[in-house]
């Protein structure tokens, strides 16, 4: 993931609830996601997608130290004059740091350096919002908001990076101690939904935080379509698996088709077959797949595949928020980072087959859109051009957050976007036609 400049909102807006509230509640979110963990989990990096916790800690912290108190905090003097260079992640404005891939050799400075490290940042923090709230200019209160949203974004992170991590041991280990109950009741029937086309205005607007990648609103037309109202089920995808999915080419793309025979794919990642039924990891450990949860840690590769298996297609980020749009989720209603569980939930057999369901929440949804940027957009100068300006070109959008997702960090204008052949986050599928 990846954050950029804002459009900026008066001040006022990021000053309720007290800035010291926010910082100090999201800053300790990132720490509790690492407490169930071992000193040696967080320095694991057993592929290039993912980031040593370690790693994670440190970095939101050097964002907070780089970009906010050594520009706003007079006399302030840096916690380590090398952690710029350890924790820096994709900045060349910002200077010279370690490859992305050996992030995982940093054994040093310890566990213990990096949360003191993020302790004196945090009280510097404190000091300055306590002491200097109301004299600081309106370009750090929209430096505070990226810093807070920022730091989300890598909560999503350490979550499911911490899940890859765990399951590369062959012990399996649970993050969590208490037992995964798992619903056995199978979801309801899958309905279609019309959505009306025509032109549509797209794009962020109103009052608080947006990403630049979400602006500036624009214009586009869409033809009538119809949207699936629920996520695709794991039952669903069993389906797909049992009908020799994996083994026919005629539902893949060609790029896909090669990949999925090099990596020897036959299920979604972390799905095992274990005494003759199957498993997948979480972070509950090892556990029978809940044939009512939605199918989750899915390329789009694979996504494509199924939707073309079933005579469908997936939506357009348009289309997407499109019909967002007319059946306006309750975020209250999606499974979030906040719920505990970071793990998508079924959806209700009696919920309403009229009403478009886990919009938000549950799994990131694969759209068949690049991502690209909007019409008229301007990438910002400096570091926060870097933000997501350089990554518009060979990924694809994804909408509607994940289980491990911030619920104060989701939009229905939210654009996420990753290669189409990564399968770590938790994505998902929705159908259209």
């Amino acid at each position: 993931m990846t954050i950029a400049s804002v459009s900026l909102p008066a001040p006022a807006s990021f000053v309720a609830p007290a800035p010291t509230v926010r910082f100090a509640t999201v800053r300790e979110q990132s720490v509790a996601l690492c407490r169930p963990l071992l000193p040696e989990d967080t320095v694991m990096q057993p592929m290039l997608d993912v980031s040593p916790p370690k790693w994670h800690l440190a970095h939101t912290t050097w964002f907070w130290e780089m970009m906010l108190l050594r520009e706003y905090q007079p006399g302030y003097t840096v916690f380590h004059p090398d952690y710029a260079f350890l924790f820096n992640s994709y900045y060349n404005s910002l200077g010279s740091r370690v490859n992305r891939a050996d992030r995982g050799t940093l054994s040093r400075p310890p566990l213990a350096d990096v949360y003191a490290y993020r302790a004196a940042v945090d009280a510097a923090m404190q000091q300055l919002l306590d002491q200097a709230a109301d004299t600081l200019p309106p370009l750090f209160w929209e430096l505070f908001e990226l810093g807070l949203q920022h730091e989300q974004q890598h909560q999503e992170l350490l979550a499911t990076d911490i899940k890859y991590i765990l399951s590369t041991s062959p012990l399996a280990p649970a993050y969590f101690n208490e037992e995964l109950k798992i619903k056995t009741a199978a979801a309801p029937q899958a309905t279609w939904l019309p959505v009306s086309g025509g032109m549509h205005r797209l794009g962020f607007a109103g009052e608080g935080f947006c990403f630049d990648n979400e602006l500036p609103r624009h214009d586009t037309y869409v033809a009538d379509f119809e949207l699936q109202n629920r996520l695709v089920t794991n039952a669903e995808y069993l389906e797909f698996m049992a009908a020799g999915g994996y083994t026919d080419f005629r539902y893949w793309l060609g790029e896909g088709w090669d990949l999925a025979q090099e990596q020897g794919w036959q299920a979604p990642l972390y799905w095992v077959q274990h005494e003759g039924q199957w498993h997948r990891f979480t972070h509950y450990g090892l556990q029978p797949v809940n044939l009512a949860a939605p199918v989750t840690h899915v390329s789009f590769y694979e996504a494509d595949a199924y939707a073309q298996w079933q005579g469908a297609r997936l939506p357009t980020e348009q289309e997407w928020e499109i019909a967002a749009r007319q059946f306006r989720p309750d975020p209250a209603a999606g499974t979030f980072l906040e719920s505990g569980q970071l793990d998508p939930q079924p959806l209700p057999a009696n919920a309403d087959p009229t009403q478009c369901h886990q919009l938000l929440g549950d799994a990131w949804e694969w759209t068949h859109s690049a991502y690209h940027p909007y019409p008229g957009y301007q990438r910002a100068a400096g570091a926060l051009g870097e933000y997501n300006g350089k990554f518009m070109v060979s990924q694809l959008v994804l909408r509607g957050g994940s289980c491990a997702t911030p619920e104060s960090h989701i939009r229905l204008t939210y654009r996420n976007f990753f290669h189409p052949d990564k399968r770590w986050q938790f994505t998902g599928i929705r159908l259209a036609r």
